[in-house]
């Protein structure tokens, strides 16, 4: 039997730096416990880390204390976040790695190896898919890229643009004008958008249409040339739709398209235009595919936990549903032999009468 780790750590600190690298009623510690199955004794300001996971656990702790020693603030997001650099063994992207976006948000950098994938991807390449579960970052990191972008003047204008169905709700009727009509489907570009251009800022674009934000179907019979591109929730959009939006790229243009393809939400029947894209378009030249991960999510730690239950449900229930099937076919194969086993005994029959 392998004996468990035990891990000492010591921060020489001031009191108020200690309080910062442990957090309200120790909750840091508490994330860093159950992000890696650890156990962590306090006396003061030492550290006593017990678990198979304590050399992992003591690096997100050290980092976290590196940060509050260069004089950083530690935030729940913070902890979360080196906890899952930690987790993927990406913590080395922080210092080795020369992506830095331009945005108001300063230092912002890709936190795991699928997201710098996509980042890099996004940079090389003038069609980018993000496909992945919710909360790995897909659609911020691509509204970051696109700030960027504009910032750096590589791009005159910035287009979001999402499909109008929502997690399959009917909604009905809408009351109010256009504007009134769509913002609520595209409010969480909107609140992407103030994060990292700022709220006065990027209500100053919208009002002199440098930054478009409007639903996919508002893209036909266009030509959209020195832009940045970005499709949201691209797993709801139709093949016809995916195939118009692609052809509407002009010269100077880039775009991203971001989806989960186990969230699809349109009528059954209806084949999703992302999934269809990601086959046909895989070893196209130019076009670069990138597929997270429940490893990648990046908001509360549970919902990487939820992510990958309902992973393991949906390949219990294909399994499920093969098995079934295997024994529809070997039920159906059986009478079938059965009939044939039937069918030559009556001509026996026939032939020893005549």
């Amino acid at each position: 039997m392998s004996k468990t780790k035990e891990l000492f750590f010591g921060f020489e600190s001031t009191a108020g730096e200690l309080a910062m690298l442990v957090g309200p009623l120790d909750e840091n510690l508490r994330q860093i416990e159950t992000a890696f199955d650890v156990k962590i004794a306090r006396r003061g300001s030492r550290f006593r880390l017990t678990g198979d996971e304590a050399d992992r656990a003591l690096g997100a702790l050290e980092m976290c204390a590196a940060r509050v020693h260069a004089g950083d603030e530690i935030t729940v997001n913070d902890v979360q976040m080196i906890v899952i650099g930690a987790q993927s063994g990406a913590c080395a992207l922080d210092d080795t790695d020369g992506i830095v976006l331009k945005t108001r948000r300063s230092g912002l950098k890709p936190r795991t190896p699928h997201q710098k994938e996509y980042l890099d991807a996004i940079m090389r390449t003038d069609v980018t898919f993000g496909i992945g579960p919710a909360g790995t970052g897909k659609t911020y990191l691509a509204v970051a890229a696109a700030v960027d972008a504009y910032e750096r003047d590589a791009v005159e204008r910035i287009i979001l643009t999402r499909p109008a169905i929502e997690a399959g709700e009917r909604l009905g009727f809408l009351p109010g004008d256009l504007v009134q009509k769509v913002d609520p489907y595209l409010r969480p570009l909107y609140d992407a958008l103030f994060d990292l251009f700022g709220f006065e800022k990027t209500q100053r674009l919208i009002e002199k249409q440098i930054i478009e934000i409007a639903p996919l179907a508002f893209m036909r019979g266009r030509t959209l040339n020195n832009a940045f591109v970005i499709l949201d929730e691209a797993q709801n959009t139709t093949t016809e739709q995916m195939k118009m939006l692609l052809t509407r790229i002009g010269f100077g243009t880039r775009a991203v398209i971001t989806g989960d393809i186990t969230q699809i939400d349109l009528p059954k029947g209806v084949r999703s235009g992302l999934a269809q894209a990601s086959e046909v378009l895989k070893d196209v030249k130019g076009i670069s595919m990138v597929e997270f991960t429940a490893e990648d999510v990046v908001r509360h730690p549970l919902v990487g936990a939820i992510v990958k239950a309902y992973a393991r449900a949906e390949e219990q229930e294909k399994r499920e549903q093969e098995m079934r099937a295997q024994e529809r076919r070997a039920e159906r194969q059986e009478r079938l032999e059965r009939l044939a086993r039937l069918a030559g005994t009556d001509k026996e029959s026939q032939g020893e009468r005549q």
